[in-house]
Parts: C-alpha cells; sequence; structure tokens
C-alpha cells in the first residue's frame, strides 16, 4: 500500500526530510509544498551566499552546548545524526565540504547554490514531487489521517504531515488548533543598536577577544567572550550574536533595552590591569600613552578609552594620575553601554520560541498529540548560536522525522 506523505515547507529541514523519507520507502509518495517561488531561499542567503551547513563538532555532548533552547532534546538526536553524518551524506552526493579556523564547515565550492543544487537533485532521485507557488491555509485531522487546504481552493488528503515551515505565524496556529503547546517566537542572533560617543566613527574596528555581559539580571549572569566588532549602528560580531541568542528572552522582555558591560581584555580583572599599567609606566615614563598601547587592542579603541579617561593625546606614562588610572582600568574591563535596541544579523532570522519541546517524541520527531503529524527545524522551540548550527538541527530532525514517517 503507498503511503501518501505531505511536507509542508521548502527549506533545509523539509528537504531533508522529504529526501531521507521517499528515499527510506519505495511506498511513500512525497510531496513537498514550499510557498514561494523559490525553494531553499535561506539556504541561498545563509553565510553571505557561501551556506555555513554545519560545524566541525563531532561530540554530541559538545554540540549540545551551542543550543540556547533545545539541547536536552537534542542530546538523544544527534546521537543518531550528527555534523559527522551531515558531512557524509553530502560527500555522498559529491558536495565536499570544508572546515574554517573557527569550526564552521562551508561548501568547497564557497557557493550556497552547491548546497542548493545537491537537495534539489536529490529530492528529483528520491521521487518527492516539488510544488512551488504552493501556499497553504489550512492543515485538519481527516479520520487517521490529514486534509491539507491550498490557498487557490484545492484540498489534499494525506496518511502523514511533516511540518517544516519555520516560524510561520500561520503553522503555529495549525500546531495549537492540533493540541500543542505553542512558545511565544522572538528573536535570537541579533546586533546590538547602542548609541554612544566612545564608539562614535570607530565602525569596522574589531577586538579578537573580548568579554559582555547583560546586567540587571540578579543571580543568572549572561556573558559570551569572543570577537566583538563595532558597526555604524552599535556593537556585532560572534561575542555580541552569542549573548543576544542566550539573552533572546530577557532582552525581549526588556524591549532591547538594557545596559551592557564589557571587558576589552578578558585576560585581566581590573586589578590584575592596574599592576599591569602601573608596571607600564614604570618602565616606560617617557613615552606617549595614547601611541604606545600595552594591549592587544586596536590602536583607535585605545586611544578613545584613553580620550575617556581624560587623558589627552601628548600625555606620557610618567603624568598618568591615579583618576586617570582608575578610569581607565574601569573603561577597560568595566565599560557601560546602554542596548537601545536590536539591529539584524544579515538576512538570517533565527527565532528562539515554537512548538513546545514536552510536545514532541524526539526519536521520530512525531506529535506526542496528534499521530501522523511530524516536525522539524525551526517551526520547534529550537535555535543554535551562529556557526552552522541552526542548519545541523535542521538536518537532524529533518532526517529523524522522515526516517520515522518512512516506517
Amino acid at each position: 500500500m503507498s503511503l501518501n506523505v505531505v511536507v509542508i515547507g521548502g527549506g533545509a529541514a523539509g528537504f531533508f526530510g522529504a529526501i531521507t523519507c521517499a528515499t527510506a520507502s519505495v511506498s511513500a509518495k512525497v510531496l513537498l509544498l514550499e510557498a514561494g517561488r523559490k525553494p531553499l531561499a535561506k539556504v541561498l542567503i545563509s553565510g553571505g551566499g557561501r551556506c555555513n551547513v554545519t560545524h566541525h563538532c563531532f561530540d554530541p555532548t559538545l554540540l549540545i552546548q551551542h543550543y540556547p533552547r533545545g539541547s536536552k532534546a537534542l542530546r538523544g538526536a544527534f546521537s543518531r545524526f550528527q555534523p559527522q553524518d551531515t558531512v557524509a551524506w553530502f560527500e555522498s552526493r559529491g558536495v565536499k565540504l570544508k572546515t574554517e579556523a573557527d569550526g564552521r564547515m562551508f561548501p568547497v565550492s564557497d557557493r550556497a547554490q552547491t548546497i542548493a543544487e545537491c537537495l534539489l537533485q536529490a529530492a528529483r532521485e528520491a521521487g518527492v514531487r516539488l510544488q512551488t507557488g504552493a501556499g497553504v491555509r489550512m492543515l485538519q485531522r481527516r479520520g487517521t489521517g490529514f486534509q491539507v487546504g491550498m490557498k487557490g481552493g484545492e484540498t489534499i488528503e494525506c496518511d502523514r504531515v511533516l511540518l517544516a515551515t519555520g516560524s510561520n505565524p500561520l503553522a503555529y496556529r495549525w500546531a495549537k488548533d492540533l493540541g500543542h503547546t505553542i512558545i511565544p517566537p522572538v528573536p535570537s542572533l541579533f546586533t546590538f543598536n547602542i548609541r554612544d560617543r566612545r564608539l562614535q566613527d570607530l565602525a569596522g574596528v574589531s577586538v579578537e577577544k573580548a568579554s559582555a555581559c547583560l546586567l540587571g539580571q540578579g543571580k543568572q549572569k549572561l556573558e559570551q567572550t569572543g570577537a566583538i566588532l563595532v558597526t555604524h549602528w552599535g556593537l556585532s560580531g560572534p561575542a555580541i550574536l552569542k549573548l543576544s541568542a542566550w539573552g533572546a528572552r530577557v532582552l525581549h522582555d526588556n524591549q532591547y533595552r538594557m545596559a551592557l558591560q564589557i571587558n576589552w581584555v578578558p585576560q585581566y580583572n581590573p586589578e590584575t590591569l592596574r599592576q599591569h599599567l602601573l608596571s607600564v609606566k614604570s618602565e616606560f615614563p617617557k613615552r606617549k600613552i595614547a601611541l604606545n598601547c600595552p594591549l592587544p587592542l586596536p590602536k583607535r579603541l585605545w586611544q578613545r578609552l584613553c580620550e575617556t579617561a581624560a587623558i589627552s593625546p601628548h600625555q606620557l606614562w610618567a603624568d598618568l594620575s591615579k583618576k586617570s588610572l582608575n578610569l581607565l582600568v574601569r573603561e577597560l574591563t568595566q565599560g557601560r553601554y546602554e542596548i537601545q535596541g536590536k539591529g539584524v544579523f544579515k538576512e538570517e532570522f533565527v527565532t528562539c520560541g515554537g512548538v513546545s519541546l514536552k510536545d514532541v517524541n524526539f526519536k521520530t520527531m512525531e506529535s506526542r498529540h496528534c499521530p501522523g503529524l511530524h516536525f522539524a527545524g525551526e517551526i520547534l522551540d529550537i535555535d543554535g548560536v551562529t556557526g552552522g548550527f541552526n542548519f545541523q538541527s535542521a538536518w537532524t530532525t529533518g532526517w529523524l522525522a522522515g526516517k520515522a514517517i518512512a516506517l
């Protein structure tokens, strides 16, 4: 007997689930519905058009640490399909991946198109029927199966459904109507809008290793260390993006207006930095402070922070007062900046929130409330930090759902 399967959503998770299902079962007739005219749109723009496919972290225990939400549920899932399996899957289809210094993995071609073409070809070979411009307006239970209502008026009857619609509000409503709890979705992975004289005209300045901490959290400390980039609108870079992901809920609750503390030299605390600067003062008394930065910082940032500490451009280390030293130490290790809003991280919009993970069996990605309905990708309350982790959860949940549906 044939098994009629409808996959709603033509992104990474939807394609991977459809391909896996159709490959695993000769009797499965898989129809993939994509509302847009072009499938895999997010794949094509991700990673600056290069597609950050996954991350070179092959230990599930370490891998889950990159997911602010979903880590516990993904632990078992990654033991069945993890980045190593993703690499093997693409390489078996002629697409080799390379690892960059920070662990991110891209196609050797450096073209997202390579990944999209591979998925489209694999879907064709597996017999998946793809319909683009196919907007869904309704999903309902019909007996032991489902009825999918199209915006054009057509109705499709099927045995099983895979919802891989990303953060589509309409799909959240279908899931809720079918008995699922929806964790309110809010943005994750974004830059900070900060208007501050200390950052003015420093766009493009980057500090390789700095520490950023959200203030006002009580006992919960939200802090990330990594590269920080000064932009025209405020701050970006891996440390800021990770902080936005881990702090997505609290930032939303505070309307993206919070205090941020930055230690530009996290290898020092205020006291050890003070001692270091005093030794520099002792060793190089005749050198100009602004022109001789004794720390791994860009010259322009050092000079701006010296200026903030009331140190004139021609002042010598010998003339550094205790007051200016204390101000400089504070600016370097405990600088306070006011976040006044959120920016966007390129076009890669990620949300935290979605279908509650308690409602899903992570061995099969099947609903615990509605047999035959499966979920994959960003519709779930899962999100990872930047670095290929969001794509990996899409590949993993899509693969698990596809395998289970085919049984």
